[in-house]
């Protein structure tokens, strides 16, 4: 009997071996490359690793097995395309958008927040919420928003150079987060944080513990990767204590705008967007029980039933718009501090940029009297001092699309099938030393006007590229150089001893700096000016 028991436990472990071996066959069926992986797991360890980094991990494929092209990769059994190759990134992104008009989702149970948000939208939903916000963003409502910028900007100046007369360095990834959430708080909530004005902002506090990323956290977003139905059978969430923080600030900020008081920002334009949802869904009820009425006298019911309208399925719930506002609060908190951060530092470490920028702002200044919105648009140094720190350190180190229609990729004998999952290995892509001489030095004359034309397309994509990047990438920007400008035209900034090399936050997701980033801050003498 024991016998039996042991070969029929052998004969499943080999019967499931066998399974996963050809789970696994996928790609190499197709003469497609791949990297060892593990059976059942694939690749997703590797991929969600807490001790090595996601942006590691696609480097070594990247350059080892293919991934500067494409080649295939497991999330358990799901096929996963890692595509590095420029031009059929660009099929994808804009020329054949209709193909993968998706992003992986994240579902957690019924009614999550967590589900209404942009990013988790699909399909025709994703298009009608997009419509519906991208006026927020237009060139017009960022010129509004500057004299707020600015002013959350003197206080960050203020801030740092009163710590810096008090303490040997300051940590400005921390400035730049009490600055971050401040801005978007008052610019598009009318929400006064006061982070500099308190030890221990709370704001700050909660939006940061987002970005914690412990081991239950990691095994959460492993399981509904690999299985939505598990992680809501196991009643497992997503959403943390700071996400519920926010929440309720979004809700009671809605109740106060519902009462009548208006900023014109980004949650007004949300709130009017409903209203004349509202509106417009009443008067077809209207018309359609008027057309009803009228076919009640006639015989010829047929004719008039083409006249129904059916209203349309409402966009912006009260849900929908906290969730967008909680979104916006969370991840622009965090990615345009972590961008200022590192963009302060490589101007410390490469001192000769650092006064050529503050020269051309200082210039600025002279030309239009003050710092102005316009003056911000046309400094090219700055612009290009930015983009050359999204190229170096790219908030989100990949990009995923999800295939929603069969697709041959062009040049090829490959075919995705819907459901299947693009990986794009965006740090790889903007370290690469083909498209960028000395990948890893900070050269901002790369982007200077007359540079760009030598820039391949598809090789640099901080904010994303064709319909679904990043919407708030004008505020996102704005915000950055503003802050810049205000901090340089004041200060200078250092490197401190013996931290002349920054070290990377270990994260599956996003890229941040790991235990600040400490920098000496002086005020500029009028020798310096």
């Amino acid at each position: 009997m024991d016998i039996v028991l042991w070969l029929f436990v052998v004969g499943l472990v080999l019967a499931a071996w066998a399974y996963s071996r050809w789970r696994h066959s996928y790609w190499s069926s197709l003469g497609i490359p791949t990297p060892p992986s593990l059976p059942f797991l694939g690749h997703i360890h590797k991929q969600l690793s807490l001790t090595q980094n996601r942006w590691d991990y696609f480097d070594e494929v990247y350059y080892k097995y293919g991934g500067a092209t494409f080649c295939g990769m497991y999330e358990i059994f799901r096929p996963v395309l890692m595509i590095g190759d420029p031009d059929i990134l660009k099929n994808i992104f804009v020329k054949d958008f209709d193909h993968f008009v998706d992003r992986r989702q994240f579902l957690a149970e019924e009614g999550s927040l967590t589900n209404e948000m942009l990013g988790n939208k699909s399909g025709d939903e994703w298009r009608a919420l997009r419509a519906v916000m991208t006026p927020t963003f237009t060139s017009g409502k960022m010129r509004g928003m500057f004299p707020l910028i600015s002013d959350k900007a003197d206080d960050l100046v203020s801030f740092t150079l009163k710590e810096a007369a008090k303490k040997p360095y300051v940590d400005m990834k921390v400035n730049f987060g009490r600055f971050t959430m401040d801005t978007i708080a008052s610019c598009t909530f009318g929400i006064e944080c006061n982070s500099f004005k308190e030890e221990e902002p709370e704001f700050a506090k909660w939006a940061e513990s987002f970005f914690s990323f412990s081991f239950i956290r990691t095994l959460k977003f492993t399981i509904i990767n690999i299985s939505p139905r598990l992680f809501n059978f196991l009643r497992l969430k997503l959403e943390t204590s700071g996400t519920k923080f926010f929440e309720r600030v979004v809700k009671q900020t809605i109740a106060v705008r519902k009462r009548g008081q208006r900023r014109g920002d980004y949650l007004d334009l949300l709130l009017d967007a409903q209203a004349s949802h509202d509106q417009h869904t009443t008067k077809s009820t209207s018309i359609k029980s008027n057309t009803t009425s009228e076919t009640s006298n006639t015989d010829n019911h047929s004719d008039n039933d083409s006249l129904s309208v059916v209203p349309s399925k409402q966009v912006l719930t009260d849900k929908s718009i906290v969730a967008q506002s909680v979104l916006f609060l969370i991840a622009g908190y965090d990615t345009t501090a972590s961008t200022l951060a590192f963009a302060s530092f490589l101007l410390a470490k490469y001192p000769v940029h650092q006064q050529r920028l503050r020269q051309e702002l200082q210039q600025m200044v002279q030309e239009h009297g003050d710092i102005t919105y316009q003056g911000i648009m046309e400094a090219k140094f700055l612009d290009a001092c930015v983009m050359e720190t999204l190229r170096l350190y790219p908030p989100g180190t990949f990009g995923e699309r999800v295939c929603n229609k069969t697709y041959k990729i062009t040049g090829t004998n490959v075919v995705l099938r819907p459901g299947d999952l693009v990986t794009i290995p965006i740090w790889s892509l903007h370290h690469d030393p083909r498209y960028w001489p000395e990948p890893e030095v900070f050269l901002p004359d790369r982007f200077l006007p007359e540079n760009k034309t030598n820039i391949r397309s598809f090789t640099h994509m901080p904010f994303g590229m064709g319909p679904r990047n990043c919407i708030a990438m004008r505020f996102a920007l704005l915000e950055a150089k503003v802050a810049l400008t205000k901090l340089l035209l004041k200060a200078e900034i250092h490197l401190r001893s013996c931290h002349e090399e920054l070290k990377l936050e270990p994260s599956p997701f996003l890229l941040r700096p790991d235990g600040g980033v400490n920098l000496v801050v002086s005020p500029l003498t009028a020798k310096t000016n």
